[in-house]
């Protein structure tokens, strides 16, 4: 690991690396992984020689990934005999924004996020959508800081309860998606194949779920039917959060 550099956040950041059970090489890392962009004032003209500090978006970018690596991981371990369907409904679940955001309240990000109106734990202590985003970040940071192993033991330390208690597979993507539009009186989820590319003994496909009037959902995927169900999942969260009531911004 490489030696490591002090930040002006350095007591804060020293309690989430403790409740955390890492300590980061470079904390610069885990101050970006806690920074909202809606804590960035904008830069008009960046003084030479000076580098502008970053949001965690990239951090959650890569951390979403991670996540999904060791979940899957995870899901294989547990549940050896399990189908692809099963395990795709699963791992859907998992790494939903609900559980994203609920891991981040179990370790207390939002107690050291950065955003705008206040400074830290302003909005960030209570919104789902910050702290699930947050959530990946750090993962994505610790990845970075120190490899996939550790990246992975942080996941397996808030997920491995979370896999052992699901102890029946999810409903069917699709169906869901499917079952919440009939019970509106609205038309039929529709499934759209955007792109296909890769070779052949690896291809991956982009899938849009859309309900007419009500918007879309797009997902990756290495296979059509694994796409789909991703596409839906995406949507059935969208929708059902907007059903709930939206999450004021920060």
């Amino acid at each position: 690991m490489k030696p490591r550099r002090a930040h002006s956040r350095s007591g804060d950041l020293d309690q989430i690396q403790a409740v955390i059970d890492y300590r980061f090489g470079d904390d610069g890392l885990l101050a970006e992984a806690l920074t909202h962009a809606s804590a960035l004032a904008p830069v008009r003209r960046q003084p030479l020689g000076k580098s502008r500090p970053r949001s965690n978006e990239r951090l959650e970018f890569l951390g979403d990934r991670v996540l999904g690596l060791a979940v899957a991981h995870l899901l294989i371990e547990t549940y050896p005999d399990e189908a692809e369907g099963g395990l795709t409904h699963r791992h859907s679940m998992l790494v939903r924004r609900e559980t994203l955001a609920d891991v981040a309240s179990q370790i207390g990000l939002g107690r050291w996020l950065e955003v705008a109106h206040g400074g830290r734990g302003s909005g960030g202590m209570t919104n789902p959508t910050i702290l699930a985003d947050a959530c990946e970040a750090v993962i994505g940071a610790v990845f970075l800081d120190g490899g996939y192993a550790p990246a992975a033991s942080l996941v397996r330390r808030y997920w491995q309860n979370r896999v052992v208690d699901m102890t029946e597979s999810p409903r069917d993507a699709k169906t869901m998606l499917q079952v919440w539009s009939l019970a509106r009186g609205l038309s039929l989820p529709s499934y759209r194949v955007l792109d296909s590319e890769g070779p052949a003994h690896a291809p991956v496909f982009t899938v849009e779920a859309a309900i007419e009037g009500l918007g879309s959902a797009v997902a990756e995927a290495g296979a059509k039917r694994t796409a789909e169900q991703a596409a839906a999942a995406m949507l059935l969260e969208r929708l059902e959060g907007k059903s709930a009531g939206s999450d004021p911004d920060v």
